[in-house]
């Protein structure tokens, strides 16, 4: 028996949350439920974050999160209880199943049956930016070997436990072949501990092109955290169910499970809403803890009972669907189908009771880091590379010397080009004389030097090898 925390949130929530259990329940589902108040009515009462302390330590104690779609105020200061639970909890993998149930809900790709499995946590979605010049404002990317490691084994693990047959990585590791690189990089290393499962590796741009015009090519799709917000969105919808989709929110300790839709307030309380969204968010969550014989028997008779014709308003469509109904109704015939399988759609297998492996990340052995320069980022309202090259260049001393300028990161000065636009925005890289090493008091020594010449220094970025390899990246153009 699993305790498990459940919200029945605002609008549709309660209903669908019934809903949902009813069905779970019915299909012998071993889970004890544990109650709490989120949404609204705490946004109400003065809680900015739209939860109580006291049910934080609950989804804590619990580990388990099912929630229903909650509504948040109009108006500022009231927080995303969604970022925040996936923050706080440390919810590292986002994945969204995005299936076609054709011929019963419209889509442009009938066979469509794709995961996408999205980090979660970092990326440009740290949301470190700042403004360093007139013209220039930065948002820093940041890919981790952690975050990497624990997105990528997770798409591999739920390859593994639901019989898919591969999993697709999307970066732009040819053009950010630091972060993105580092993001593939892992993906080639972990994959090759899954060799029953195929991989492959596509470019963001030909590979979204591609999601959107033959998704059938992929299985599972993982991917840094900008590209799988985009992309999530853009599958769900060409799918054709964005209303009937769930979330699994993943991380080391907790884990929530929720619907995509919202909250639907209008619809509250008519007994008109399909619970399917989060329905399918119950069956990731009976999934993710090793009830997987409960979780097919439920995927297996909500097919049966879609492809039966058995419709709440959302989907039902003349000629098509057999019979409209309310949510409790189309819960009931859900129950009544428990056992059975499709046979428009393919039946679902999943592997029997086995939970994720989902192991800790353990932190590498150091590599041996070695200071070959520093980038000084200088605000500068002139145009000419020429001229600030010859004004920079006055703070080199003994074997550090000016080497490269670039500006939005093309190479400007030596041998730029007059056509080149530039901003007050400037990259001047400094290094040793080859043959000689750098140091800390150097960078120092700079920054100094900057100063008495009243040189705008408005950021540092040190330059390192690691075990041999370069750590940064060289100027377009050079």
């Amino acid at each position: 028996m699993k305790k498990i925390t459940i919200a029945k949130g605002d609008g549709i929530g309660p209903e669908i949350m019934d809903a949902t259990l009813d069905i779970i329940l019915a299909a012998g589902a071993k889970i004890e439920i544990e109650e709490i108040e989120v949404g609204e009515k705490v946004y109400l009462s003065g809680n900015t974050s739209g939860i109580a302390n006291s049910s934080w330590d609950i989804i804590r104690r619990n580990k388990i999160f099912l929630k229903a779609p909650i509504t948040t105020p109009q108006g500022g200061g009231y927080k995303s209880l969604n970022v925040t639970t996936r923050k706080f909890l440390g919810l590292y993998s986002n994945v969204r199943p995005c299936r076609s149930l054709h011929p019963f809900v419209a889509t442009k790709h009938p066979v469509m049956d794709v995961v996408i499995v999205r980090e979660n946590e970092e990326d440009l979605y740290a949301g470190i930016e700042h403004q360093q010049t007139d013209e220039v404002v930065q948002c820093l990317k940041l890919i981790s070997r952690p975050g990497c490691e624990k997105i990528v084994r997770y798409a591999f693990e739920y390859a593994k436990q639901q019989n898919r047959k591969k999993v697709t990585c999307f970066t732009k590791d040819n053009i950010m072949k630091q972060t993105d690189g580092l993001f593939h990089k892992v993906f080639d290393e972990i994959a090759k501990e899954y060799p029953e499962i195929e991989n492959e590796h596509w470019i963001i741009d030909i590979g979204a092109a591609k999601l959107a015009d033959s998704p059938e090519a992929f299985d599972v799709l993982v991917m840094p955290n900008l590209y799988g917000d985009v992309l999530s969105d853009v599958a769900a919808q060409i799918a054709g169910s964005v209303g009937l989709a769930g979330s699994a929110n993943i991380g080391e300790e907790c884990a929530m499970f929720e619907a995509i839709h919202g909250s639907a307030p209008r619809r509250a309380g008519q007994n008109l809403a399909n619970p399917s969204g989060l329905l399918q968010g119950a069956i990731m969550m009976l999934n993710h803890i090793g009830q997987s014989d409960v979780a097919e028997k439920v995927q297996n008779a909500w097919l049966k009972t879609i492809e039966d014709g058995i419709h709440t308003y959302d989907i039902f469509k003349e000629g098509v669907s057999k019979e409209k109904v309310g949510t409790k109704e189309f819960a009931q015939a859900v129950i009544a189908r428990l056992g059975q399988k499709p046979t428009v759609f393919p039946a679902v297998h999943y592997d029997k009771n086995i939970p994720m492996v989902l192991p800790k990340y353990k932190k590498k052995q150091p590599a041996k880091k070695e200071l070959v320069g520093v980038d000084v980022f200088v605000h500068w309202n002139g145009t000419s590379a020429d001229e600030i090259a010859g004004i920079v260049q006055k703070m080199n001393f003994g074997e550090i010397k000016l080497s490269m300028i670039t500006n939005r990161g093309i190479k400007v000065w030596p041998e730029g080009f007059e056509e080149t636009f530039c901003t007050d925005h400037w990259r001047c890289r400094f290094k040793p004389k080859e043959g000689s090493i750098m140091s800390k008091a150097d960078i120092i020594e700079l920054l100094a030097k900057a100063s008495q010449l009243d040189i705008d220094v408005i950021k540092t970025e040190n330059l390192y090898f690691f075990d041999g390899v370069q750590g940064f990246s060289l100027g377009q153009g050079q």
